[in-house]
Formats: C-alpha cells, structure tokens, sequence
C-alpha cells in the first residue's frame, strides 16, 4: 500500500489560493480516481475537485474556511499502486466532513469577517455580503436551519438601499473583492499584452425570427425553447470551423522563434456571465457537434451554475472565444476586451425595431450591431471582416442550415 498526497490543482489562468467549503467525503471512505472530493470557493466561482487516484481516504490535512495554495497537499489517500507523492503521512489531525471547528479561520480576501465565526451561510451569500458591506448577523436567513442564503443578503441589499436598515457606507475605500482581483489581473494582462482591434456589422434577426417560431411548432411538450442567443451560439460556433484562424490561441513571446499559433480541436464558447459584483465566462465545450436543444439545455444550466456559483472545474476552462450579450436593456453596441489566451470576442448589442431599407422599400426590422474584438497577433482585418460577414449571413439565412448536431433536437 501507498499514501498518495492529493493537492490543489490550478484552475483557470489567475488562480492563486481557494478556500474549502466543505469536503464531500470522510475519512475512511473509499474513493475512486474523478469521483468529487472537495468543494473550494477561488475568485470567481465553487468548483468541485476531483480525486487524483483511488484509494481510501485515511487523512484531511485543510480544515473547513481554511485556505490553501495551488500545490498544497490538502489530504492523503491509501492507494494500491504507486506514487511518486507518496510519502509520510502529515502531522496535521484529520477533520470530520462539514465540521464547524474552523469556520473563524481566516477569511478569503475581500471578504467581511462574520460575527463569532458561527453564522450559517452559503458562499456566495458571503462574497456578496462581504462585497456590499452587509452584516450577516443582521440578515435573516431562509434557508435550511436559518441559513443565510444569496436571496437573503439580495434583498438585504435592497433594503438597505430604500434605508430600511441603519446601515452607513465605508467611510474608506473598500478592498477589491477576490472576483474583482482576478478581474482586474485579467483585463489588465489583456491591454497590456494583446493588440486589439475591432469590427462592426449589423444583423437583421426577422428570418432568424421565423425559423425559431417553426422549430417551436415541432418540438414536443416540455422540450426547450432555443433563445435567439442559442441560434447565435450554434452559428458562431459553424463559423468558428470555417476560421480556424479566429479559433485558436497565441502562445510564446513574438519576438521568440517559440512563437506560434495553437489551433483549437472544436468550438468552445465562453459565455460572459454577470454576477454579484463581477462576471464569470462559463465554456460550452463543443458547440459544433449539439443540436439546439441540447445547446439550449447546456446553456442554461451552465449559467444557472454559474449564478449559484456551482460551477465544475472544466466549465471555467478552455474557451477559444466569447460571446457578451448584455440582453434587451444593454446598449447599442459596446467593445468587449479579449479573455486571454483567446482569440476573439463578440459583443452584441440590443435587439431593437429600426427603420432600413430593404430592396428598395422602406421597412421596420428587429436589429443589432455585432462587434468582434480580434487578437491582432492571429488574424488581420480583412480576415475578421469575412468572420463577421460569414456570420450574419447564417443568421440571416432563409432556412437553419443543417448540422451534425441537429439530431439531437
């Protein structure tokens, strides 16, 4: 038998530490290699971690609120095969799962500290709290066992906004939050290292309009309704395998021979994601081989995920483009910064009912202006441009073309 030591892995490109929330088994238990291990909460979302190995579970090193390092060793496992990370057993004590012995440890940065280390609540209810200020102690929690949840501290915020509550603004400057961190570092790297340029076209939704109403007509009861947000995504995702240019990420330095362009193996697409105080860009991986359906499915439960802060680990990495689409009361347009390593974002502005010309008559068509921001290192105008133009001609295409996915709808 050997002791195999389990660590924090790296996920996403600005992870540094996380904080256990909870583990999901306990000593003595037998685990298998990918079966979730442990919850931590990072800078922008809770994620599940999976066991590297199998084996039974003989000793947990991180305690819960405890933070710890990419690479720390947070448990020890009792595995029938060898490790090169096997090793002596840690000193440090096991701890029971969910056992509330550390919950005053250290907070995570950005993060209030709660009244006696005792009040029950989730971590996003934390993070927002800590973000706006909020006393947990005064906010009355609907969950289980009075638990403070996020719709608990939401509505604490809005009463505290028509002055319900007797609660003053820092009189300081407040500290960034950890997701507004990770933000910062990211667009920051962004303009500093990426040579952006952008590229404008409208887009004319009334055919696109009339395919969904006929999907509608066939799909069966309680199936999804594709948004016109799905019927983009699988478009650009159609688009994105006939550019393979605007599919791929930069890597090296460009004044090194290492320099090159990595071409991607399928479509992924993150989707920017506004959350309390910050944004998350869940990834749709393979967009190219689902139909709408099955892409409507995946999508909303991915952001569902995301607004809960229930995110697994893959769904936070990978993208090779983005879409930001700030909905029916967003702006006109707007440029989006690229989310490195990517290549290229889509910003979409609202739909809205404009007056236009149409073979020589005067019409009132529903309308938006797309604008995609590209990575200057790995595509050129005129390449873009001819992204762009391929894109709007598939959404503004008499019949949905057919793809390999469609099957599944």
């Amino acid at each position: 038998m050997a002791l195999v030591a389990v660590e924090i892995p790296k996920v996403g490109l600005v992870m540094e530490n996380a904080r256990l929330v909870r583990w999901l088994k306990n000593v003595g238990d037998v685990v298998q290699e990918g079966e979730p291990l442990l919850e931590l909460e990072m800078e922008k979302s809770t994620v599940e971690i999976e066991s590297p190995h199998s084996g039974r579970l003989v000793e947990l090193v991180l305690q819960v609120d405890q933070e710890a390092r990419v690479g720390d060793r947070v448990a020890w496992l009792e595995s029938d095969g060898d490790s090169a990370a096997a090793g002596p057993v840690a000193t440090a004590s096991p701890v029971a799962t969910g056992s509330p012995a550390a919950a005053g440890h250290a907070a995570t940065a950005g993060h209030a500290p709660v009244a006696s280390g005792r009040i029950k609540s989730s971590p996003v209810a934390r993070r927002a709290a800590a973000e706006h200020a909020m006393d947990l102690s005064r906010i009355e929690g609907t969950g289980p066992r009075g638990r403070v949840q996020l719709i608990d501290v939401r509505r604490a915020i809005e009463a505290k906004s028509a002055g319900a509550l007797d609660t003053s603004p820092p009189s300081s400057p407040a500290p960034l939050s950890s997701m507004r961190r990770a933000i910062a570092r990211s667009m920051t790297l962004s303009n500093a290292t990426v040579p952006q340029f952008t590229v404008e076209r409208a887009v004319d939704w009334t055919a696109l309009h009339i395919q969904r109403a006929k999907l509608y007509a066939e799909l069966p009861p309680g199936a999804p309704r594709p948004s016109v947000n799905d019927f983009l995504l699988q478009a650009i995702a159609r688009t994105l395998l006939s550019f393979p240019a605007l599919n791929a990420t930069f890597s090296g330095d460009p004044n090194s021979p290492d320099a090159r362009i990595v071409p991607a193996n399928g479509a992924h697409i993150g989707l920017v994601v506004a959350v309390e105080n910050g944004l998350l860009v869940p990834v749709l991986h393979h967009v190219e081989r689902l139909g709408l359906v099955e892409l409507t499915r995946q999508r909303r439960e991915t952001v569902e995920r995301a607004l809960q802060g229930k995110l697994k680990r893959d769904e936070l990495e990978g993208a090779t483009f983005s879409v930001s689409n700030l909905g029916a009361r967003g702006p006109d347009r707007f440029n989006a910064v690229i989310n490195p390593p990517e290549s290229a974002i889509l910003a979409v502005g609202r739909q809205r009912d404009c007056v236009i010309a149409v073979h020589g008559e005067v019409q009132v068509r529903p309308m938006s202006q797309l604008t995609l921001t590209v990575d200057h290192r790995v595509a050129d105008g005129r390449l873009a441009s001819d992204f762009l133009a391929y894109l709007v001609d598939l959404l503004e295409a008499d019949t949905w073309p057919s793809s390999e996915g469609e099957a599944h709808v």
